[in-house]
């Protein structure tokens, strides 16, 4: 698990709820990928659309997301999300993910992502993760 936590606070507006003003379920994987891209940048010193040339890679594409909803998040709200990387494969790496409600558990996520290059034939491929990169993820400068 990686020590680095990217903690942001944001307001449920009207636009992310259901009409019982309860925010739809499909709308926590958005935050997910975006609290993503904060942690990444924070960690990482390099802003997202400059990742791909920094790093010689396509991307970090999602192959996989899941979450448990526990307490409902509600127009007016506004939430607390920790973000961090988990556990970390060869190429392959979790991004855990959790919203707290007025200080209690209400989403409890993660997503997988990938290391991704294209191959010689312009197919996409995972490739490893580099040693530097998983080290900010342990422990931010």
């Amino acid at each position: 698990m990686g020590d680095f936590v990217s903690k942001r606070h944001f307001h449920i507006d009207w636009a992310y709820c259901d009409p019982a003003g309860i925010v739809f379920n499909s709308r926590f994987f958005e935050f997910f990928d975006t609290a993503s891209w904060h942690l990444f940048e924070a960690a990482l010193g390099v802003k997202p659309h400059e990742m791909a040339r920094t790093f010689d890679i396509l991307g970090v594409p999602l192959v996989d997301a899941r979450a448990k909803f526990m307490v409902p998040a509600k127009f007016g709200d506004t939430v607390e999300m920790h973000s961090w990387v988990g556990e970390i494969r060869r190429s392959s790496f979790e991004v855990c993910h959790r919203i707290f409600v007025d200080g209690q558990l209400a989403v409890d996520g993660s997503e997988t992502r990938v290391w991704a290059s294209l191959d010689e034939k312009g197919q996409l491929k995972t490739k490893p993760i580099p040693q530097d990169v998983i080290a900010k993820f342990k422990t931010p400068d």
